[in-house]
């Protein structure tokens, strides 16, 4: 077996156990909620149901998503919101699920609003202090200072660039250390849950734990596609396995405009990296 076919099939096992554990807490928490929002062998409890569903909406479930945006779009247990509700169908929809595909149709689109505050982290400022820095860009808000002193104290730990570390986290957080995607992607450097405990981050709202795990899953990519920056990219935006099937950048739009993001802040093609040449595949 090949060095790239063993190492998917590894990370193919490790992926499959960590989310089938995960599958069982979500199915769990959208289980009971069915239940309290019902009233099935229980007091009916719409708002204890629409809790519920925000947990498991939080944990990256669509079935969660929808139900929840079913709830608030008829003003169930949450305020009527159809905005709110359209948000979380389109999540709902970008995992493709049937259901919020059909409903995202019928509301006006609100790509303003952002997801219900149950879903949202407190604000976690971070805790640095924000003096002029020689390290700063002038192409990244004054945001990036704090999280640049960061960088530059664990990247050489982890071997990596922190050019390329300060690029990944402006792309997918914009420096924000409470951003949370649709998809449930947390904190600075945009850590799924699977990531994250992968990586051993307990806290991934928290900048350094969030940064420590990004910085050993960079890591991880650097060794696994030799230092080659457009397949670390893409890995790092739709999984190390998807590129590894498509011997190359996958043929998904918002990854390739991922790659392209990335490129325009950190524009060297092989990561400085002690390691073999760059990974390359054969032409299709």
């Amino acid at each position: 077996m090949g060095h790239y076919s063993l190492v998917a099939a590894v990370l193919f096992v490790i992926t499959t156990a960590t989310a089938s554990a995960a599958g069982d807490d979500i199915a769990e928490l959208i289980a009971e909620a069915a239940r309290f929002e019902h009233g099935e062998g229980m007091p009916r409890d719409p708002e204890l149901a629409a809790s519920l569903y925000c947990k498991a909406a939080r944990l990256g479930s669509a079935d969660a998503q929808y139900a929840l945006g079913w709830m608030i779009a008829n003003g169930r247990g949450l305020p009527r919101d159809e905005a709110a509700a359209w948000r979380l169908f389109s999540a709902a929809a970008d995992q493709g699920h049937v259901q919020a595909v059909r409903l995202v149709q019928t509301l006006p689109p609100r790509y303003d609003v952002p997801l219900p505050a149950c879903m949202l982290p407190a604000s976690l400022p971070l805790q640095v202090n924000m003096d002029p820095d020689p390290w700063a860009r002038p192409d990244y808000p004054a945001a990036s200072v704090p999280v640049r002193r960061i960088v530059e104290r664990l990247a050489s730990v982890y071997e990596v660039d922190p050019d390329f570390a300060m690029a990944v986290i402006a792309v997918e957080s914009g420096f924000r250390a409470n951003a949370v995607s649709p998809k449930n992607a947390q904190g600075l450097m945009q850590l799924i849950p699977e990531t994250a405990q992968r990586f051993r981050v307990a806290d991934p709202f928290d900048p350094e734990s969030n940064v420590r795990g990004g910085l050993a899953y960079l890591r991880q990519l650097l060794a696994l596609f030799d230092g080659n920056v457009q397949l670390v990219a893409a890995a790092y935006n739709a999984g190390e396995g998807a590129v590894l099937r498509h011997r190359g950048v996958p043929p998904y739009r918002e990854t390739r405009d991922y790659v392209a993001r990335i490129a325009r802040l950190y524009s060297l093609p092989v990561h400085r990296y002690r390691g073999r040449p760059p990974a390359t595949f054969p032409a299709k």
